[in-house]
C-alpha cells in the first residue's frame, strides 16, 4: 500500500528549481562566450553569465546555511550499503522491472549511488567551477592583480579547468534528466519536486 508523504520542503524545491534555471543560463551563455552558439551576442552573454554567477553564489550561501541549520546535509553522506545493488539496478534491474533496492523516506531521500554522485558534485565539481570562475573574473589581465601574482602564466589553465568542470556538470544533468523518468511513473519524481509530496510504501513512513 502506498501513501503520500511530504518529502521535499519549500526551500528545498525553491533551491532546486532556481539552481536549475541558473545552471542552464550559465551553460547557455558560457557556450556563447566560447563562440559555440550565437544568441544574445557576445557582450550580453558575458554580462548575463556574470550576473547569473553572482546570483548562483548567493543561492549557494543560502543553501549551505539552510542545510546546516536543518541537518539536511546528512542526506549527502556517502554510504557503501546497497551501493552495488543500486548500481546493478540502474544497469540491469531497471530494464527487467525488478524492485528498487532502496526505499525513499524523509530521512533518506537519496539512494547510495545518488549520495555518492551528489557529494562529488557539491565538494568537487561545483567548487571547481566557482573557484575557477572567480579567478577568471578577478585575476585576469590587464588588472593590477594579474595572474602573475598567482604564478600563473596565462588564463588558459583556468579556462580549461572551468570548461572541464562545466562538461562534468552537463554530464550530471543528462544523467539526472534520465533518472527523473525512473520513478514509480515517468513523471512521479518530477511531480514530487514540484509539489513536495511523493507516494511511498506505507511501511517506509516514519
Amino acid at each position: 500500500m502506498k501513501t503520500k508523504i511530504y518529502i521535499y520542503k519549500g526551500f528545498e524545491r525553491f533551491w532546486h528549481w532556481t539552481q536549475a534555471l541558473l545552471i542552464f543560463l550559465l551553460i547557455f551563455t558560457g557556450f556563447e562566450v566560447h563562440g559555440t552558439i550565437n544568441f544574445f551576442g557576445y557582450e550580453n552573454a558575458v554580462s548575463y553569465h556574470k550576473i547569473a554567477a553572482y546570483v548562483f553564489l548567493i543561492l549557494i550561501a543560502f543553501a549551505i546555511f539552510w542545510h546546516i541549520i536543518t541537518g539536511e546535509w546528512k542526506q549527502y553522506l556517502p554510504t557503501k550499503k546497497n551501493l552495488k545493488a543500486q548500481l546493478n539496478y540502474y544497469i540491469f534491474g531497471i530494464f527487467r522491472n525488478e524492485p528498487h533496492p532502496t526505499k525513499k523516506t524523509t530521512l533518506s531521500k537519496l539512494n547510495p549511488l545518488q549520495k555518492l554522485v551528489y557529494a562529488g558534485l557539491k565538494i568537487l565539481v561545483i567548487p571547481v567551477l566557482v573557484l575557477s570562475g572567480i579567478l577568471y573574473l578577478f585575476f585576469r589581465y590587464p588588472q593590477s592583480m594579474g595572474t602573475g601574482y598567482l604564478n600563473i602564466g596565462s588564463l588558459n589553465t583556468i579556462a580549461v579547468i572551468h570548461t572541464a568542470g562545466a562538461y562534468l556538470l552537463i554530464a550530471f544533468i543528462i544523467a539526472h534528466l534520465y533518472l527523473i523518468t525512473t520513478g514509480t511513473t515517468i513523471t512521479s519524481n518530477l511531480k514530487a519536486m514540484i509539489t513536495g509530496y511523493e507516494e511511498i510504501d506505507t511501511e517506509d513512513k516514519e
